[in-house]
């Protein structure tokens, strides 16, 4: 299934599955990949992963020490931690921006400098999915109503063929 996003990224969510016991990593792992988020190119590096738990240990810890600035990563330390270059990981970031998982925000730091990171876009993984679902479902609602448009116009079409072909006809 593919959903096209604000900027026009394809995200393809897939069907793989955790094995049994899964650790941390594999199930973060499944749920990046299930969400179209994990890394297309060959020989690209598989730890989104850690992005993705970095990304929840955060929004605990902001939350926690009410502190929402803590929630943050810059794309400097999420490249680190996916083992990618910052540009690289600009890159992926808009497919999780996309579908609204993560959101943007800025603040400024403690030398006065503005910083400029994301965070899951909820205070826990489950309100980042919600919203990422909500996302995937209104572009699903849209597409059944162009579905609908499509079948009207072209039965429509098939009537005015048939009456233009009766009216040369009789």
């Amino acid at each position: 299934m593919e959903v096209i996003g604000k900027d026009m990224n394809k995200i393809i969510l897939t069907d793989i599955e955790p094995g049994i016991n899964p650790s941390t990593d594999e199930l973060a792992n499944v749920v990046v990949t299930r969400m179209g988020l994990m890394p297309r190119k060959k020989g690209s590096t598989e730890r989104m992963n850690m992005v993705l738990v970095e990304l929840y240990e955060r929004a605990k810890k902001a939350n926690r020490e009410k502190n929402p600035t803590e929630a943050v990563l810059t794309v400097e330390e999420m490249a680190v931690l996916a083992g990618i270059t910052r540009q690289t990981m600009y890159d992926y970031l808009k497919r999780w921006l996309a579908i609204d998982f993560i959101s943007k925000t800025s603040f400024i730091g403690g030398n006065n400098k503005v910083v400029v990171g994301y965070k899951l876009n909820g205070s826990t993984l489950e309100n980042a999915f919600d919203k990422a679902r909500n996302r995937i479902n209104s572009n699903l609602d849209f597409t059944a109503k162009y579905i609908g448009e499509l079948q009207k116009t072209v039965k429509n079409e098939k009537i005015s063929q048939g009456m233009k072909a009766k009216d040369i006809n009789g």
